[in-house]
């Protein structure tokens, strides 16, 4: 049995109260390849049915995980197997039938997000995959807990230009489907390069053909508690800061295995990974971006962020790898502008710009998330943007994404609010030069020699 000392106790206990310390997510994977039929609506009722069956106890489970140990649970969430294999053998494409089921499934296991509208594309799409990005726009206009993902590239596969440029088209289609709530569709939907199966965050998370049939995943967070340790170090030099970030994720870390555990033993499924992500919060002090200020940046966004970010996604990585035997998911540094203070806070200053955000995303565990952009950003354009990212995920063999919002009938300096942890936003400037005409190239960008690296 693991035994903590006094001293390790009270720690954890301030770091809780004071820090914002929390388990960002549980995150339950559940496949859904059992459930699959040629009639949607019986695939729907099977999808249902083991979803309330195999997560009806999640909820319950980590409240009383939460009172047990006293440390706060953010969410409880489900992500299930990609629908675009469960549902091919349909034939049809009246995909959304599904997502109101899965939606359905959501709010009676009492969960906030559901994971796993996806299609996994990076190398061609089947009849399936087309009919559910085909579908995306409308499944996320007439649902409020489903998430979608799609996958278009991946450093084996190269570039799936043709999904790029459809995703570019269907976040747009989606913006102008949820227009009376700013677009809030597209914060439900996230362009991948390398995605992972393990991912317990939304709204990326679902469940990969290489899991098990369910299984308990951990997202923690900790950004506050990162940023406490930096800021009582003012004159550390960075090889003692990258230190004091290793073991400080060392600690989130054990924490996030602890409950993880628990979770898995007392629903009855396999433990699978901690994601130890430090994930902001438009809370005051639950921000990435103030980490990276406290380590000598007047804002973020000045020379330097770049490489400021990198050592604290590799401390926190080596970190938390030292704590648990199953790290996975994304693991790193989200830096999402509308969910992190300090980085509204800049993009509202004009010292972080698209361009710097997409620098900084060649480093930190994701890519360009939650971004508001004007709601006349042209589809090509919103795929050029795709086709970057995808681009530094595939040269770098790291997971990127993207989750942009075109806020209908807003322009450059207009302010959106999503509401809770999807928080408020500037509108930011995108370039307005035409990537048309390379968009509409289409094929696939090979993928890249892995040798011969410079």
């Amino acid at each position: 049995m693991t035994r903590f000392s006094a001293q390790e106790i009270i720690e954890t206990i301030r770091m809780v109260q004071m820090e914002n310390l929390d388990i960002r997510t549980i995150t339950l994977g559940i496949s859904l390849r059992d459930c699959a039929h040629p009639d949607l609506d019986t695939l729907g009722r099977r999808a249902y049915d083991k979803i309330c069956r195999v997560a009806g106890r999640l909820t319950a489970v980590a409240q009383a995980i939460e009172q047990e140990y006293g440390i706060p649970i953010v969410h409880k969430r489900v992500a299930v197997t990609p629908v675009a294999l469960v549902a091919e053998a349909s034939g049809t494409g009246d995909y959304p039938r599904i997502a109101r089921y899965l939606d359905r499934a959501a709010a009676e296991v009492g969960v906030n997000f559901l994971g796993g509208y996806s299609a996994l594309v990076q190398k061609g799409a089947t009849p399936g995959d087309m009919a559910l990005i085909r579908s995306i726009p409308e499944a996320l206009a007439t649902t409020e807990r489903v998430c979608a993902s799609v996958n278009v590239a991946s450093t084996r596969a190269g570039i799936n230009m043709d999904a790029v440029a459809w995703m570019g088209e269907v976040i747009a289609e989606t913006a102008r489907a949820t227009r009376d709530r700013d677009g809030i569709g597209c914060a439900k939907l996230v362009t991948f390069c390398n995605a992972v199966d393990d991912n317990p965050f939304m709204a990326g998370a679902f469940h990969g053909i290489g899991e098990p049939d369910g299984v308990v995943n951990v997202g923690v967070s900790g950004p506050g508690v990162v940023l406490s340790a930096v800021q009582k170090e003012p004159g550390a030099d960075f090889g003692e800061l990258a230190g004091i970030i290793k073991r400080t994720a060392f600690k989130v870390t054990r924490m996030g295995e602890l409950v993880g555990r628990a979770a898995s033993e007392r629903l009855g499924l396999p433990f699978g990974v901690v994601d130890l992500s430090l994930a902001p919060t438009p809370a005051a002090g639950d921000s990435v971006a103030r980490i990276l200020e406290a380590m000598g940046l007047e804002r973020v966004g000045a020379h330097g962020s770049t490489a400021a970010l990198a050592l604290l996604n590799d401390a926190v990585k080596k970190g938390g790898a030292m704590a648990s035997g199953y790290v996975g998911g994304l693991s790193g540094a989200f830096i999402p502008v509308s969910e992190d203070a300090g980085m509204m806070e800049a993009a509202a200053l004009g010292s972080v710009t698209f361009d710097k955000l997409e620098a900084m995303t060649s480093v930190c565990s994701v890519g360009l998330d939650m971004i508001a952009v004007p709601g006349d950003t042209p589809p090509e354009t919103l795929a050029a943007i795709i086709a970057d990212e995808a681009a530094i995920g595939m040269i770098n063999r790291k997971t990127t994404a993207v989750r942009l919002i075109p806020v209908p009938g807003k322009g450059v300096g207009d302010r959106v609010e999503f509401g809770g942890l999807l928080g408020r936003a500037p509108v930011m400037a995108v370039h307005t030069l035409s990537s048309r005409a390379f968009v509409r190239r289409g094929g696939r960008i090979p993928a890249p020699l892995q040798a011969l690296n410079n």
